[in-house]
């Protein structure tokens, strides 16, 4: 049976595709049946609307707290019976009361070679950034769970180019995005419909 996916975005949605593009292939044994988004008419949610994928909108300003955001964001999940949620650019930060209901079924796409430049305020931009200002020969992408802390999960995929001496914090995110993050972030979506990832110990094992 295939495994039924929730995706959570907050920008144009490019993972989500590459995503998309590999359950087209049938590679991936799993289908996209919801979208939480953050904001409101982003491209992600342009791109699953045309799908026909369901499409709702949780924006933080419309909840007295994250906590009810989320509380709210639980009860549509368990409306759609979702087994994965799958972060693809999310900019919200997810309460305990959420992961705490998915142990172990939420992934995250990071734009750098965790456990480096993770954490607060390291995202998008931010993080290539400070890749170049620490004159870093390497840089890549990792695929993580999500847990309470913030990008501090066990990881599961994580791969890295070369920082090109012409970079600048544009040429080498668009780099990471293209060359890394729309392969093995759909690769590990592959891998978890599969049931082929185990956590032991606090580490992944890909079986």
């Amino acid at each position: 049976m295939k495994k039924r996916l929730c995706i959570f975005a907050s920008g144009s949605g490019t993972n989500m595709q590459a995503i998309l593009d590999e359950i087209d292939k049938g590679n991936i044994n799993g289908e996209v049946v919801l979208l939480v988004a953050s904001s409101k008419d982003i491209g992600a949610s342009k791109r699953a609307k045309s799908r026909g994928i369901a499409v709702k909108e949780f924006l933080l300003k419309d909840f007295e707290s994250p906590v009810k955001r989320d509380q709210k964001i639980l009860v549509v999940l368990d409306q759609y019976g979702i087994d994965y949620i799958i972060l693809a650019g999310y900019l919200g930060i997810l309460t305990k009361e959420l992961i705490s209901k998915y142990p172990n079924k939420i992934i995250n796409i990071h734009p750098a070679l965790l456990p480096k430049y993770g954490g607060k305020g390291m995202y998008g931009l931010n993080v290539h950034k400070a890749v170049i200002a620490a004159h870093e020969q390497y840089s890549g992408a990792t695929v993580h769970f999500v847990d309470e802390g913030t990008d501090t999960g066990a990881i599961i995929l994580q791969k890295s180019l070369k920082v090109l001496d012409n970079d600048d914090e544009y040429s080498l995110q668009q780099r990471v995005l293209t060359e890394i993050e729309h392969k093995i972030f759909p690769y590990a979506v592959k891998l978890l419909c599969e049931d082929k990832i185990k956590i032991i110990d606090n580490k992944v094992v890909i079986l």
